[in-house]
């Protein structure tokens, strides 16, 4: 069977893509190996940019009115007890699309999506298992294998990866790579009756590892640990007693969840820390995760993933990109570089911020800054809400406001941890 797009993957990203390539008239195709609904171990936290996303697809009102928690900002714990607070609405004139983030299980949000996928055109396979990527003689993408009862897609024009962080569709082009730092894994899992949860989506940051908790609507928390690869030594394949072990050694948290109820045993994701050296080659192209992803501290996944099945779909959904291979594979360069013109600030961020979780007096020292200057604190935090220029925080005055320093090094931005353990030397140091 010929297709225009076949798409590998069908959460945020390849939903998104296929309901904009399908409404447009294009022939669309998404295969994923679940079937639907499905969790998915995700901190499952939406910024109030991505509301802009979700509403142009008709979902925005269906996931409010649905039970899903609004998150009015975020409170972070840093390793020495200081706590500061941000606010997605706030004095510092920025606006996003809602004042609020959204928090919803990904059973309800992915299968919300997909509807919308199908509703405009696409074919959706579920319980396919993609395996590889069928190409020429000259290396171009022409399809995908999948084999079993689904057969291969021996004909598309366009092969689109958005398989998430596993990507096979980017490690069989030889796309992907992994960095070497942080390295990191997370186990999620849902919980009900967990104490003092609220309207703010909270970090506590401690020397091995952090937890997230946030509400997802109808009393439902989700928790989400995230540790060094080389704890899940430790795991001995139990990560439910793993989980267990870490947030009891942590007092404030063991005290929160001391009469909760876990609805379902602890999911694994990771290791994270991996980047596409780019996001095409000839005939094929990645979206979401399967792209970059860095570390979820500041929860860019989801929002990510549809700003990049946008960008995508406005690079190829016109009529002249199938006009020729030539033209589409024009079309997936310019693509790439409106991806790495959206995100280049964002994962400059992202770094900084990968930096200060990593290294505890890092941590600490920009945690006091920002308990004392909230309206800081709110630029940051409305950055991680999509809604804020990234320039805002990386200027260096902003840095410098943290760290009491003149500049941050721009080198630290890819620094591994060892080369952070030890304070800089500063004139004029954080009391």
């Amino acid at each position: 069977m010929h297709h225009d797009v076949a798409i590998v993957g069908g959460g945020p990203a390849g939903a998104c893509l296929a309901w904009s390539l399908a409404a447009s008239g294009l022939d669309v195709v998404v295969l994923d190996r679940a079937h639907f609904p499905r969790p998915k171990p995700c901190a499952e936290y939406l910024s109030p940019e991505a509301s802009r996303i979700l509403a142009k697809m008709g979902v925005l009102e269906d996931i409010e009115a649905g039970g899903a928690a609004q998150l009015r900002g975020m409170t972070v714990h840093a390793p020495d007890g200081t706590v500061f607070r941000g606010e997605f609405a706030a004095a510092h004139g920025f606006r996003g699309f809602r004042e609020r983030g959204v928090a919803i299980p990904r059973t309800e949000l992915d299968t919300l999506l997909l509807d919308r996928a199908r509703a405009a055109g696409a074919r959706v396979i579920e319980g396919a298992r993609v395996s590889d990527v069928l190409r020429d003689a000259q290396g171009r993408a022409l399809g995908v294998r999948t084999g079993g009862m689904h057969g291969d897609i021996r004909r598309a024009r366009l092969v689109v990866g958005a398989d998430g962080l596993r990507s096979v569709v980017a490690r069989r082009l030889g796309l992907v790579r992994s960095a070497r730092w942080p390295r990191r894994l997370a186990l999620v899992a849902h919980y009900e009756g967990v104490r003092g949860v609220g309207a703010y989506g909270e970090m506590h940051v401690h020397r091995d590892g952090y937890l997230g908790i946030a509400d997802v609507g109808r009393g439902r928390t989700n928790v989400a640990l995230v540790v060094p690869t080389h704890a899940a030594r430790a795991m001995g394949g139990d990560p439910e007693a793993f989980m267990d072990a870490w947030i009891g050694v942590h007092p404030q948290l063991a005290d929160r969840l001391a009469h909760a109820r876990r609805l379902a045993p602890p999911m694994a994701t990771g290791p994270f820390a991996v980047r596409a050296r780019r996001a095409w080659a000839p005939g094929a192209a990645l979206v979401g995760d399967a792209a970059d992803f860095f570390d979820p501290f500041t929860g860019e996944g989801i929002f990510a993933a549809l700003r990049g099945a946008e960008l995508l779909a406005g690079a190829v959904g016109t009529a002249d990109a199938f006009a020729s291979a030539r033209a589409l594979d024009t079309a997936l360069a310019t693509y790439d570089r409106a991806r790495t013109a959206a995100f280049r600030g964002k994962w400059r961020v992202e770094r900084l911020v990968g930096a200060a979780v990593a290294v505890p007096w890092l941590m600490n020292r920009a945690a006091r800054a920002l308990s004392r200057r909230t309206d800081l604190a709110d630029l940051l935090v409305g950055v991680a809400g999509d809604f804020v220029p990234p320039a805002e925080v990386l200027h260096p005055r902003f840095i410098a406001a943290l760290l009491g320093a003149a500049v941050m090094p721009a080198r630290w931005l890819d620094a591994p941890a060892e080369a952070l353990r030890q304070p800089p030397d500063v004139s004029h140091p954080t009391q």
